[in-house]
């Protein structure tokens, strides 16, 4: 079968850091579905994992992380899939990816395909939404309000992958008022479209815009990017016993400013129930079927911005390198194969 891979780590200028190669077709055992991949995203998981991960001598490591295909072949305990069944997931970090014609899938893990979405639209989906949704439902609990306080969400860095679909899944409860942070112009217009009612600039200092907002302090904050840099502007504005998220890698990050207001500090890594196998990790197919629902309603939208060409090493390689650029607002995907 077709796919991409690398063998060194290097930088995405290098035209061996992913190349295209031929690899055998894989069977599907126990839980496992085999899937025809229609459609792939690029994600920031596979630049770090690109950059840090080099597999043993002579052997190929493939990358990719949301798909969107078609089940062809499924192991002897599958219970909720079936040949021909469309689906989308975000798969598994310790297992190979799914920048290939065919891929192996835990079907726990996977969610039936919103029906009203096309395969590159679908395939935007499953890594961002499952993320914002852990963070926001399991991590922060918005449900549960912050004693003394109306509901008020911030998102740092809402233009990105992760923060576009935490700005949609915040307007799913009616009391919240859903606060997105864009440096630029062209940002700032794309939160406002996914449903932020309020947009700041993270570039600025984030207290007084805040302050000036006349809506208090945001009992949950969700930081996306760059934590650090704002860690001690986000414990000036958060609310007393509020809930903080982070998602980045900064090298630290003291929590010590975040004591007297008794703030929370949760952080999210989507991979964690499939690295760990944890008793709830079939919550991941339950969570991408409710995606479904909600975008077959008209509730979420697809935050897909722009399909680069066919899965191959050379549009993956542009990609890579938007995605490392910082830049990137919505999705980048690739749909079928050159």
């Amino acid at each position: 079968m077709r796919a991409v891979g690398y063998q060194k780590s290097l930088p995405i200028t290098d035209e061996q850091s992913l190349q295209d190669i031929e690899l055998p077709k894989p069977s599907p055992g126990g839980h496992d579905i085999l899937v025809a991949i229609q459609a792939v995203s690029v994600n920031p998981v596979d630049t770090k994992v690109r950059k840090r991960a080099a597999p043993s001598n002579g052997q190929w490591k493939v990358l990719g992380w949301d798909a969107a295909g078609t089940v062809v072949e499924v192991g002897p305990d599958v219970e909720r899939f079936k040949p021909g069944d469309h689906v989308f997931y975000a798969g598994a970090l310790d297992r190979d990816g799914c920048n290939a014609e065919f891929h192996l899938i835990d079907e726990r893990l996977v969610g039936h395909k919103p029906s009203s979405l096309k395969w590159a639209e679908a395939a935007a989906m499953p890594l961002t939404a499952l993320t914002a949704w852990e963070m926001l439902y399991d991590r922060l609990d918005v449900h549960k309000p912050v004693p003394g306080l109306p509901g008020a969400l911030l998102i740092v860095g809402g233009a990105g992958g992760v923060g576009s679909m935490a700005i949609q899944l915040g307007r799913q409860i009616p009391e919240f008022k859903v606060i997105a942070s864009a440096s630029r112009p062209e940002t700032r217009e794309w939160v406002s479209r996914l449903g932020a009612q309020h947009v700041i600039d993270h570039a600025r200092p984030l207290a007084p815009q805040i302050d000036a907002l006349g809506l208090g302090s945001p009992g949950f904050v969700f930081v996306t990017t760059q934590s650090a840099a704002h860690r001690l502007d986000v414990a000036d504005l958060i609310a007393p016993q509020g809930r903080l998220g982070l998602i980045d890698d900064p090298d630290a990050f003291d929590i010590l400013p975040f004591k007297t207001k008794s703030v929370s500090v949760h952080w999210e890594l989507m991979y964690t129930r499939s690295l760990y196998a944890t008793s709830d990790m079939g919550r991941q197919g339950q969570i991408l079927d409710k995606v479904a629902e909600l975008v077959d309603d008209g509730a979420l939208t697809t935050t897909l911005n722009e399909v680069l060409g066919p899965i191959n090493a050379e549009a993956l390689r542009r990609a890579h390198q938007l995605v490392e650029s910082g830049k990137a607002r919505g999705k980048i995907v690739l749909e079928g194969f050159s």
